[in-house]
């Protein structure tokens, strides 16, 4: 694990030297591991050598197979542990349930939270000190009288707006921190951002006990391809931050010269609970953050309930006509 030996910190790894060369001690679990692909999603899960995997913890197929690598993968550098236990996950889910009105009834009877299952996600995190120099055309708007004549013939007057275009240039120095990108396949991405963030204050240094009785996701976005995505959120918040400085009510033409520097990097793992069902003939996944609890998912929805509502909605509307008359 990358740690400072005067603080004991968790440090950062130089990207850029990693991309061009991985270095063999940042590889490897340090400790046996058994890593099996699903046939149906494409999740590489990673657990202890002597467990035996039935079904996929990301979509529920039993379609699993053994999967070999060429090389070892990059090892986590810190690991966010669980905070939420498995008792209060249920109670939040069960809760999340009974928001649902659109849910069938037969599925909040059912023992789903049963299934209920503790995963680890693999996330890269970027840090960068960026310089940018931007220029714009920066708008003022003002505003002119105008004379018109309405639809019966009578003079009216109105404001109208017009902006008033001048050239604007500024200069933006920021850090980004931990800037997160999910080296996960198995989870939608959708979920998953809603149950984010997951809080980097309380990160560990990589240590295999964290992991015991839990399933890993090995990373199926590659440090390049995860770097690139960092890239990329990055330069959008940038040019946010940018747009910010351009002065008066309006802009257009950003243009933006970023300087990028001290790229470095973390693989981490963080803690989730996820539930995965099969209600019908669809597959449905609920996320909860094992740090704070937060949760995000997905339901089928009761087409009577539905059509009980759309039936309402017409009535309120008849009604409101029929009152108008």
């Amino acid at each position: 694990m990358e740690l400072d030996a005067k603080t004991g910190e968790i440090q950062e790894i130089d990207l850029v030297k990693t991309l061009r060369e991985m270095p063999e001690e940042l590889r490897g679990w340090k400790s046996a591991k058994k890593t099996v692909k699903c046939r149906n999603c494409h999740a590489v899960s990673v657990f202890d050598a002597g467990k035996v995997a039935k079904n996929c913890d990301f979509c529920g197929s039993p379609a699993l197979v053994d999967y070999e690598e060429i090389q070892s993968p990059i090892r986590p550098q810190s690991v966010l542990p669980f905070k939420v236990d498995q008792v209060r996950v249920r109670e939040l889910i069960r809760k999340w349930y009974g928001s649902k009105w659109l849910a069938p009834g037969k599925l909040k009877s059912k023992a789903l939270v049963d299934t209920v299952h503790g995963v680890y996600l693999p996330y890269w995190t970027f840090d960068a000190q960026v310089s940018a120099d931007w220029r714009a055309d920066s708008g003022t708007y003002y505003y002119t009288t105008e004379t018109y004549r309405d639809s019966k013939g009578h003079t009216r007057t109105r404001q109208v707006r017009h902006v008033r275009w001048t050239p604007a240039a500024g200069h933006v120095d920021h850090f980004f921190d931990d800037e997160p990108i999910p080296g996960t396949r198995g989870v939608r991405q959708d979920l998953l951002r809603a149950v984010e963030p997951f809080p980097n204050g309380d990160l560990v240094p990589y240590d295999t006990a964290y992991l015991s009785g839990f399933v890993v996701e090995h990373y199926q976005v590659v440090l390049i391809d995860a770097a690139r995505h960092g890239r990329e959120q990055m330069d959008a918040k940038l040019r946010q931050l940018c747009a910010m400085q351009v002065p008066g009510d309006t802009h257009r033409n950003l243009r933006v010269q970023a300087q990028y520097r001290g790229e470095t990097f973390k693989h981490i793992l963080v803690p989730v609970w996820m539930l995965v069902y099969n209600y019908g003939a669809r597959s449905f996944q609920v996320v909860v953050n094992g740090h704070t609890g937060k949760i995000a998912g997905e339901y089928p929805k009761s087409f009577w309930k539905i059509f009980v509502l759309v039936v309402l909605a017409v009535i309120v509307v008849a009604f409101i006509v029929l009152a108008s008359r």
